[in-house]
């Protein structure tokens, strides 16, 4: 089956940089977009960084990680990674992938990981 693995969370100090990397498996047959949203406890889940399949990938991100975060890919590896850099402890939360993946049905669905922790201390 098909199933998206995080890993690279952990706790640093503000003003540190940490890196997130989420890798696809199983049968697959075209990873389209790819992306990273974050929850905090007792908030809802937002949208980090987005980064589309298309060539080399056009990307997008939250306002309030533009300038800190950078999203990228690696196709030959199905990975996405999120550098994150400037940590404030506002971005403390569950970090989660997310893929719209093709598997061996053909089938377009969306895929989540099962999130990393990443906490920021101050």
């Amino acid at each position: 089956q098909v199933q998206l693995v995080e890993s690279g969370g952990g706790l640093v100090q503000a003003g540190g940089s940490l890196r997130l990397s989420c890798a696809a498996s199983g049968s697959i047959f075209s990873i389209n977009a790819m992306g990273w949203y974050r929850q905090a406890p007792g908030k809802q889940r937002e949208l980090v960084a987005v980064i589309t399949g298309a060539g080399g990938g056009s990307t997008n991100y939250a306002d309030s990680v533009k300038g800190r975060f950078t999203i990228s890919r690696d196709n030959a590896k199905n990975t996405v990674y999120l550098q994150m850099n400037s940590l404030k402890p506002e971005d403390t939360a569950v970090y989660y992938c997310n893929a719209d993946i093709r598997g061996s049905t053909l089938s377009l669905r969306g895929y989540w990981g099962q999130g990393t922790q990443v906490t920021v201390s101050s």
